[in-house]
């Protein structure tokens, strides 16, 4: 299947907002059509952004998306755009690992090689908002789409409950997240 065409799609069908061609062009010159969306976890291999990042919109469009409620334009964009910190954030490295033959050879991973530690939901919307503005509901579903793996959530604080309290498009977004990635993604259990 070609992800990133259906990518270039949906993101083009439905994101219309000034600056969107620009952000596009960006994707499309980075590596976030080929990046894997973790090192070791779902969709850990080469296009596992792309795919995750469309499984996230579908999920939401098939169990949260409500007609005359939700924006169609701001749910492509939080879900298709939710995570592109992951853009630009992983290197291929090389191991030691035995074969079924019992020989050593190099096989290739994923590490992180993070350029600019921002954050991962807050390095999004920094990065979304370089092109095009968000409203204040999409940029909140997309910094709080970890829900409570965010590191600031895990430190205490209340924040991510009152996000969720004032915008149900980010404990739409956050379902969404949670179900591509633990129902819908494969697990590597190489690792």
């Amino acid at each position: 299947m070609d992800y990133k065409q259906i990518f270039v799609d949906q993101y083009t069908q439905h994101i219309k907002r000034r600056g969107a061609d620009r952000l596009l062009e960006w994707l499309l010159s980075s590596d976030f059509f080929t990046a894997p969306a973790s090192t070791r976890f779902h969709s850990a291999y080469e296009g596992g952004l792309v795919e995750h990042s469309l499984n996230v919109y579908k999920v939401f469009m098939k169990k949260h998306f409500v007609e005359g409620e939700d924006d169609p334009e701001s749910v492509a964009i939080c879900t298709l755009l939710h995570d592109i910190c992951k853009a630009g954030f992983y290197e291929v490295s090389y191991r030691n690992r035995k074969n079924e033959d019992g020989q050593w050879e190099k096989v290739p991973y994923y590490t992180i090689n993070d350029r600019f530690p921002y954050g991962h939901g807050e390095k999004s919307v920094f990065l979304i908002e370089r092109f095009m503005r968000l409203k204040n509901e999409e940029a909140v579903a997309i910094r709080w789409h970890m829900g409570g793996f965010d590191d600031t959530a895990k430190a205490g604080s209340f924040a991510i409950a009152h996000a969720y309290e004032q915008y149900p498009l980010a404990v739409k977004v956050h379902l969404s997240d949670l179900e591509a990635t633990y129902l819908c993604e494969s697990r590597n259990e190489d690792d």
